[in-house]
C-alpha cells in the first residue's frame, strides 16, 4: 500500500495516512505538517487531529471542497519530508514514584524481575515522544518505554484512576490528566496540571514534543500541590 494516502471519513472529514506504523520520523512529519495546513487553509479547517501515523482533517464542507484540501496537501507534504526528529519542545514532569502513589509499581517490578528502584530508573532514563493525544483532553500517548518494563494492560480496568497517575501499558507510558477509568499499570503520581481549558493553549504539550520524567520525594510532591 502506498503512502501518503488520503481517504474520506464522512461528510466534512478526511484522514491522511503517512505510514503503517508509528515512528519518530512520522511523528515529526505530522508535527511539521499541522501548522502548514492551518496556514494554507485558514478558517475553513475546523480541526486537525493527529494520531500515531495519521491525521484527521475536519473541515466545513459548505466553505471548502475535499479537492482543495488535497491540493493543499500536495503543496505542504513535500515540505515535511525532512522534518527534524528533535523538533518539539522538551518538557520535564516531576513524579512521586512509590507503592503509595503507584498501585502497580510493586507488581510490575516483580513481573519484570527487577527492583522497584530499577523500574523507576528505567522509566526516567528515556526521553519520550508525544505520539498522539486522545482518550481524554490532555492525555498524551508517549513512547517508548524500555522493553524491560513494558507491561500489558490490566485484565480488569479500574473504575477510577487518580488525576496525575503515571502509568505504563505495553511500551507506552502516559499521565492521566484527570480522574477517569483506566486499565494501565500505575507507577506514580505527577503533581503538574496537564490540561486547563482556561489557559491558552489548554495543554502543556502537543504531538511531536518530548517528555522526560524526574523523580521527586513525597514532600516535594505535596509541596507542588499533589494529592494522595
Amino acid at each position: 500500500m502506498s503512502y501518503p494516502r488520503l481517504q474520506s471519513a464522512g461528510e466534512g472529514a478526511l484522514i491522511l495516512y503517512l505510514a503503517d506504523n508509528p515512528s519518530d520520523s512520522i511523528t515529526a512529519r505530522l508535527a511539521a505538517l499541522i501548522p502548514k495546513l492551518y496556514r494554507a487553509l485558514g478558517e475553513d479547517l475546523l480541526e486537525l487531529v493527529p494520531s500515531y501515523h495519521s491525521l484527521l482533517i475536519l473541515f466545513d464542507p459548505l466553505n471548502i471542497e475535499p479537492r482543495q484540501i488535497r491540493d493543499a496537501l500536495m503543496l505542504c507534504l513535500p515540505q515535511t519530508e525532512q522534518a527534524n526528529l528533535t523538533a518539539g519542545k522538551l518538557i520535564e514532569l516531576p513524579v512521586y514514584y512509590s507503592e503509595e502513589s503507584g498501585a502497580d509499581l510493586g507488581s510490575l517490578a516483580r513481573q519484570a524481575k527487577l527492583s522497584i528502584d530499577e523500574v523507576i530508573a528505567l522509566h526516567q532514563q528515556v526521553e519520550y515522544r508525544v505520539y498522539a493525544i486522545g482518550f481524554a483532553p490532555g492525555f498524551a500517548y508517549l513512547g517508548e518505554v524500555d522493553k524491560r518494563i513494558a507491561m500489558p494492560r490490566l485484565a480488569t480496568p479500574r473504575k477510577k484512576v487518580p488525576k496525575g497517575a503515571v502509568a505504563i501499558a505495553d511500551r507506552q507510558t502516559a499521565v492521566y490528566p484527570d480522574a477517569s477509568p483506566g486499565g494501565w499499570n500505575l507507577i506514580g503520581l505527577c503533581p503538574s496540571t496537564l490540561f486547563d481549558p482556561a489557559q491558552d493553549p489548554p495543554m502543556a504539550f502537543s504531538v511531536g514534543d518530548r517528555i522526560c520524567f524526574k523523580a521527586i520525594d513525597r514532600q516535594s510532591f505535596l509541596d507542588l500541590g499533589g494529592k494522595l
